[in-house]
């Protein structure tokens, strides 16, 4: 019996089939992969996968084209590594997703940490369902999928927010991890499992949960220099075993930390050039959306990602999914392409699947009309 599942959020011990072969995600704790981890990560990518690792908009990595047969040692590897948990049960429950900028001991580490080491009072949870911890002095992650936030409010102190609220109630100091465990309880109890998702359920939250906290402005890091080290660009977000290799077999990365943002933060590293990696956060191959596409994804009907590498110099804002779901971004873009039937659907200031503007395109009048011949 094949161990893979179909859908769109695989785990380690339930993979995803994918047209390029099995899709096996791991969420290292904190975000956070020492060196020696990341080497042994690449080695595995490249002996049971395809060699190909993605950095997920929650800041996973999935491997990429791994075998039937090639699936449980690869597992076994990563739980050697320390990168997945030996049960099942605890690798399938709800992701965390952490401010990638955190520093030992800060509340941001704090609340990470002590959310962590009560895994086991985590309730059963939709598989698409996550927390964020952001208590950093700016918010980083507002627009990164979560279902519960614990956040720095504009006053100073731990707030808790909901996917979908703009305003949270403000938490005492120490009491952020287990609000929002009550919180995923709450859910739960209350149907969540039939919303999938904590703005999709109808049930008013609780008078507990409701505020009139506000998070603390911040935004998204960029590629370059960091006080941490060095932030690396990742194209389409993906990145190669021998590519991350390079990145930490050198004397000056201790570690990398994952981002929700297709960059890589490498600990203590100097900015010196990885080849296909970018350090430059005007390079408009960061800009650029792409899903898998053909044939990797058998939901696509067209390859997407060299139209998209050869579009990115000359279309700002675009976004090129093949099909219909834009797994690659979904919000909208400024121009979207989307696959159907074999060709594209030009959609401008859309999301991927939204009624278009023109249709029926072939990749040879699209790189015509902007330019890009």
């Amino acid at each position: 019996m094949t161990a893979a599942v179909r859908g769109w959020c695989p785990a380690a011990w339930r993979p995803m089939a994918a047209g390029d072969g099995l899709l096996v995600r791991i969420r290292p704790a904190l975000g956070r992969v020492s060196a020696a981890q990341a080497l042994g990560l690449a080695a595995a990518a490249a002996r049971f996968g395809n060699g190909e690792i993605d950095l997920t908009r929650r800041a996973n990595l999935q491997l990429r084209g791994v075998g039937e047969a090639d699936w449980r040692p690869l597992v076994e590897a990563l739980v050697a590594l320390d990168l997945v948990d030996p049960d099942p049960a605890i690798d399938a429950q709800a992701g965390l997703t952490v401010a990638p900028d955190w520093r030992a001991g800060d509340d941001t580490h704090r609340i990470a940490t002590d959310l962590l080491a009560l895994r086991g009072e985590w309730p059963a949870l939709p598989a698409k369902f996550g927390f964020a911890v952001d208590a950093g002095r700016s918010c980083r992650l507002s627009d990164t999928p979560a279902d519960i936030r614990i956040e720095r409010s504009v006053e100073g102190g731990p707030m808790l927010r909901t996917g979908g609220q703009a305003t949270g109630v403000a938490l005492a100091w120490g009491e952020e991890a287990a609000a929002a465990i009550d919180l995923a309880r709450w859910f739960r109890d209350t149907g969540g499992a039939a919303s999938g998702r904590m703005a999709r359920h109808p049930v008013p939250l609780p008078g507990w949960a409701q505020g009139d906290a506000r998070p603390a402005q911040g935004g998204p890091l960029a590629a370059g220099p960091h006080p941490l080290g060095a932030l690396y660009g990742l194209p389409f977000g993906r990145i190669a075993a021998d590519a991350l290799t390079a990145l930490v077999d050198r004397p000056d990365a201790s570690a990398v930390r994952l981002t929700p943002w297709r960059l890589l933060l490498v600990e203590d590293a100097a900015a010196v050039p990885v080849p296909g990696l970018a350090l430059d956060p005007a390079d408009p191959l960061l800009a650029a959306h792409a899903c898998v596409g053909a044939p990797a994804c058998p939901q696509a009907s067209v390859a997407t990602r060299d139209l998209a590498r050869r579009l990115a110099p000359h279309v700002a804002g675009l976004h090129v999914s093949g099909c219909a779901k834009g797994c690659a971004r979904s919000g909208p873009a400024r121009v979207v392409l989307t696959g159907r039937d074999g060709r594209f659907d030009l959609g401008l200031a859309a999301r991927a699947g939204y009624p278009p503007v023109e249709a029926g395109l072939d990749a040879a009048t699209l790189l015509a009309r902007f330019g890009a011949c």
